[in-house]
């Protein structure tokens, strides 16, 4: 379910996912071939040419090399994709919860619960009030969360229980399921259009999305760190996430021709980076490393990390035609 102005080859090259990845996975284990032009015009099938079976074991994963490289080690020109059925049947709902810290201990919760759900989405209470005024639908002002269960019927009706026991016990508003595709359509299309209505919250100014990912356990207190972050920073910021994976985003709404909040900006990044780096997670979940996060990379992989990262791109690409500066 990747947005709506992706690319399967692009989503394949920033190792980027979707709302549907807690339950399905992201590009990486989804991705079991790719061609791709090297940059000596070699044309390479990281698998063989034709080949497609869920798992391998001969040699090197160059697919694996090649999912997240970010344009640095050849253009990715066709990817061949592992296909998941549609489930019988599909409930979607939102529920309210009286903060951040209990909207994400919900989700550690349910997941802890071993409910299968397929999307848990997290929107903070800034962006849970941009997404129904720009969308046009009625979403109380309050730390939010979008879910969708799939199965069976028979074990969707035990799935929704369960979900709604651990929603009730963190203090969430009673969850009303909705089970026709024209409703649960009209609830993720707001989701979807979270980008522009962040940009609505300031008309005229830029957008800055960056995100990280966390260990499930660690993920209310590094919320809740960086909803707190955000408000003593003065900064407008409204946090979104795929938090099913661990993973948030802060839109980051601020006006280009003042210096003095773009640096506020550029530090709360490197703090936020910070932060999921000292809770066992990573600088970016999916949305790659490009210029901005290469120091945080260091820090994520060390000296030895980073210059086996060189070998590699030195040995591929010995004249740095692809992408120079990029991610090293």
């Amino acid at each position: 379910d990747p947005g709506a102005d992706a690319s399967l080859c692009g989503m394949a090259a920033t190792g980027a996912s979707g709302t549907n990845a807690v339950r399905y996975g992201t590009m990486r284990p989804n991705v079991l071939n790719l061609r791709v032009v090297l940059p000596d015009g070699r044309l390479l099938h990281t698998a063989g040419p034709g080949r497609q079976p869920r798992k391998r074991a001969a040699g090197y994963d160059l697919t694996s090399l090649f999912v997240g490289s970010e344009g640095t080690l050849g253009f990715l020109t066709q990817a061949t994709l592992r296909l998941h059925p549609l489930p019988e049947a599909t409930a979607a709902t939102i529920a309210s919860f009286p903060s951040v810290g209990a909207a994400v201990a919900c989700t550690v919760q349910v997941l802890q619960a071993a409910v299968p759900v397929a999307r848990i989405e997290f929107l903070d209470e800034v962006m849970a009030d941009a997404c129904g005024r720009y969308s046009g639908v009625g979403l109380p002002v309050a730390a939010t969360l979008l879910l969708e269960l799939h199965g069976s019927r028979n074990s969707l009706a035990e799935q929704q229980r369960q979900t709604e026991e651990i929603v009730r016990l963190n203090g969430g508003s009673g969850p009303a399921w909705a089970e026709e595709p024209e409703e649960r359509g009209r609830l993720w299309a707001m989701r979807h259009n979270a980008w522009y209505a962040a940009l609505a919250l300031r008309p005229g100014c830029q957008g800055y999305s960056t995100d990280v990912c966390v260990p499930i356990s660690r993920l209310p207190n590094v919320v809740v760190e960086t909803k707190q972050d955000l408000q003593d920073s003065g900064l407008t910021g409204p946090m979104v996430g795929h938090v099913g994976d661990g993973n948030f985003h802060c839109i980051l709404i601020f006006n280009t021709q003042d210096p003095e909040e773009a640096q506020r900006v550029h530090a709360f990044t490197k703090r936020l980076g910070r932060r999921a780096l000292a809770a066992g997670g990573t600088c970016t979940g999916e949305h790659g490393v490009g210029l901005g996060k290469r120091a945080l990379l260091l820090e994520e992989l060390g000296q030895e990390g980073l210059d086996t990262l060189r070998s590699i791109k030195a040995a591929l690409d010995p004249h740095n035609l692809m992408n120079p500066g990029k991610v090293l």
